[in-house]
């Protein structure tokens, strides 16, 4: 099992970005799924994290500008950040319990960090 990230760049303050993340392999299901962000100097923060049913909790400083959607069909996770602000600058993570075939439980896998960049 392997999840992709994708859709990082460079984006003036204000400006949005989409993230994706998909997921591949042998799945059986997935359960919640995360995005985490890593800013220079600091720890890894929890973004915000949405359960199999679509519904999503959020990082109180990015709740109204950020929104965690997923597309159960496609094993796929989005992040819509919108109203950027210098601060949201990071490398974000995906993050997913995910359950193979065959197996009983669900282990946690990681995507590579993308890196977002917001200039002021």
């Amino acid at each position: 099992v392997q999840l992709q990230a994708s859709g990082g760049g460079l984006v003036q303050a204000g400006g949005s970005l989409r993230l994706s993340c998909v997921a591949s392999g042998s799945i059986f299901n997935i359960n919640a799924m995360n995005w985490y962000r890593q800013a220079p100097g600091k720890q890894r923060e929890l973004v915000g994290t949405i359960a199999p049913g679509g519904s999503a909790t959020y990082l109180a400083s990015v709740k109204g500008r950020f929104t965690i959607s997923r597309d159960n069909a496609k094993n796929t996770m989005y992040l819509q950040m919108t109203s950027l602000k210098a601060e949201d600058t990071a490398v974000y993570y995906c993050n997913a319990w995910i359950r193979e075939i065959g197996k009983l439980y669900s282990n946690d896998y990681w995507g590579q960090g993308t890196q977002d960049t917001v200039s002021s």
